[in-house]
């Protein structure tokens, strides 16, 4: 009889687990919560995580061991299930959850409406009990100039609040009223009343209904022109220039009746950038920057559907705009919609960004999500601490006898199994030492694996030089020939550690390649890009890092950088073949040759170019034209 593969223990009976909607959570043995998840059916869901271990995704499967439980709690609908999921990911705090990292050096406006009279500030704190924020702004002047402007139309509080509290208890203006830059009840200009009037003003200007504002002053304008009045009309004039000016730092991107939050994301295995763009009357009043870092094989609208619950799971009302704008569309779109419309009392639709301005604005977001990520990853391993503790983290994860204070990493690239190349780059104190890169060109080989074997043994063969002597120092006023010595090459320096672009065949290779050398002392290990595994020789599983380890941050760009290079050189490779062809035309010379690549932009273009179409560039006759196709055609 054959026997079931093998699985977790606390595996559920057949049939003990619901079909309704609902949310579970997986536990460890001393009972946290180590992963919270919602389903529309919770039997056919969990029955994904209790699959043959050897058949999950390798991040699943480390939860999946981790744990020593699961369980589940039914509720009546899927919107019922975002919100219980959304609450208890806040209570709990799941390790194997997406984790967020708000980018805290933008300055917001706030306005601390649980003040007495609310004031106007720049701050950082996102905590201000009660406050109303804005932004966040690139730069703190362009909050500060903000604040200038809308002060001049919507006079409200700028004083701190022990000087308001002395301007109440002594019936006295404080100083920022008496200059002018204050226009709280402590200016004795208004009362507390007016005052939140004012305020409740203020924020509805920022919030979008600036077209309404800018409408009515106008009107007040007209009116007291035609009264006479022209000191009011001058007031009016004023600021409605304020308004002008306000509104021309953020510049109307879409229709002025846009209300929208568009959502970039630019992501990898482990992490994730978020650009949240917030538009309110056609204008993008702020952007909200985020790092999400990965556990689970999570992507794509799974992503997007975590990243809407923490952005509304705390907000009501006007904090919702009605209209969501996503990269990708989540699975459970219809009840997100509902459950944005029940926090917001109005309806509010998710929709991809597919066409026009709207869409021109996504790839905005999502340029600059992808160097947030591409940020994020290389702060990782150039800050002094970080770099420390991933030499730590790989010592004691690759169970070496030292820090690997010198790593190679190698990468194979090829054109369909042609033209194939390798890179070797190096990093020092977990930093590049690009004057140490090198370039491999590899004529004959059967596959990846040969490759790397080949590309090690010519590397490893400069281990074995004999040393070459520091010289020797001269003795400047000694008789005689003097003669210098070099020191020894670089390339010859010993490396702790090696990394290889790869999987099992291919760290086999290199360890072949090692004993073959007879330089086993060197430690190895391999990065499969799929799922991110750290293979090392010999073993039948691979080794999983933390999505938090510095370690796998610095072997990530290791790998990424190896595999630049390798591009790189391929194509100066194929720049120089294609010359070099080229040049054995009778009659072409090096000028028309680069004309002829200008011209035609690659060398696929030229390759399927007529002879007529090569002969309209100046300087290329018939008769060159044809023998330029016949050779390049192999006639």
């Amino acid at each position: 009889m054959a026997r079931s593969a093998p699985t977790v223990a606390y595996k559920p009976k057949p049939g003990e687990i619901p079909t309704n909607p609902g949310v579970y959570r997986f536990r460890d043995a001393d009972g946290r919560v180590l992963y919270v998840g919602k389903a529309k059916n919770l039997r056919a869901r969990l029955s994904n995580y209790f699959a043959p271990l050897h058949t999950l995704h390798e991040r699943t499967r480390r939860m999946v061991t981790t744990a020593a439980s699961v369980e589940w709690t039914v509720v009546d609908s899927d919107v019922d299930s975002l919100q219980l999921e959304y609450m208890w990911i806040k209570e709990f705090d799941p390790p194997f959850n997406v984790r967020y990292r708000d980018d805290k050096s933008y300055p917001f406006m706030a306005i601390t409406l649980a003040d007495e009279a609310p004031r106007v500030i720049v701050t950082r704190n996102r905590r201000i009990p009660g406050a109303k924020y804005f932004g966040p702004y690139p730069k703190v002047w362009a909050v500060h100039d903000t604040i200038d402007l809308m002060i001049k139309v919507f006079p409200i509080r700028t004083c701190s609040d022990s000087s308001y509290k002395k301007a109440m208890a002594s019936g006295r203006p404080c100083f920022p009223g008496q200059i002018g830059r204050c226009g709280g009840p402590c200016s004795m200009k208004v009362s507390i009343e007016e005052h939140r009037a004012i305020v409740e003003d203020f924020i509805s200007f920022m919030a979008g209904s600036d077209q309404r504002f800018a409408k009515e002053l106008n009107a007040r304008m007209r009116e007291a022109s035609a009264a006479m009045d022209y000191e009011a009309a001058a007031t009016y004039r004023d600021r409605l220039q304020a308004i002008d000016a306000v509104l021309s730092k953020s510049a109307l991107v879409l229709a002025p009746d846009t209300d929208a939050d568009l959502f970039g994301i630019a992501e990898d295995e482990l992490a994730a950038a978020v650009q949240h763009f917030v538009i309110r009357g056609g204008r993008v009043r702020g952007v909200r920057a985020t790092t999400i870092e990965k556990e689970l094989d999570i992507s794509g609208g799974d992503l997007v559907d975590q990243v809407l619950q923490r952005t509304y799971g705390n907000a009501v009302g006007a904090d919702i705009p009605k209209q969501v704008l996503v990269p990708a569309m989540p699975d459970d779109a219809a009840d997100l919609e509902e459950w944005l419309r029940e926090r917001r009392g109005k309806s509010v639709t998710i929709q991809i960004a597919q066409r026009g301005r709207k869409a021109d604005l996504m790839r905005t977001a999502t340029l600059n999500a992808q160097q947030a990520l591409m940020l994020h990853k290389t702060r990782r391993t150039s800050d002094y601490l970080a770099r420390t503790q991933a030499l730590t983290d790989l010592q004691e994860a690759l169970d070496l006898a030292e820090a690997p204070l010198r790593i190679e990493c190698f990468d194979v690239s090829h054109l369909g199994g042609t033209n194939v190349v390798a890179s070797m780059v190096v990093f020092e104190d977990g930093l590049p030492r690009k004057d140490q890169y090198r370039s491999f060109g590899v004529p004959e080989t059967t596959d990846d694996t040969d490759s790397i074997y080949q590309v090690l043994r010519r590397r490893l063969a400069y281990l074995d030089r004999p040393e070459e002597a520091e010289p020797a120092p001269v003795e400047p006023t000694a008789d005689g020939e003097v003669v210098t010595e070099r020191r020894r090459a670089r390339f010859a320096y010993r490396p702790q550690l090696l990394v290889v672009d790869g999987g099992k065949p291919q760290v086999e290779a290199a360890a072949r390649a090692l004993r073959d050398a007879g330089h086993e002392e060197v430690a190895l290990c391999g990065i499969a890009k799929r799922l991110e595994e750290v293979w090392l020789p010999g073993e039948e599983y691979p080794v999983i890092l933390p999505r938090t380890s510095e370690a796998l941050y610095l072997l990530q760009r290791l790998r990424d950088e190896a595999h630049r290079f390798a591009i790189t050189y391929q194509r100066k490779r194929r720049r120089r073949d294609i010359q070099s062809v080229l040049a054995e035309v009778p009659g072409l010379g090096d000028a028309r040759i680069k004309a002829l690549l200008r011209h035609f932009g690659s060398v696929a273009a030229l390759k399927q170019a007529t002879p007529a179409e090569m002969s309209e560039l100046p300087g290329v006759g018939p008769k060159l034209a044809a023998a330029i196709h016949s050779h390049l055609s192999g006639g």
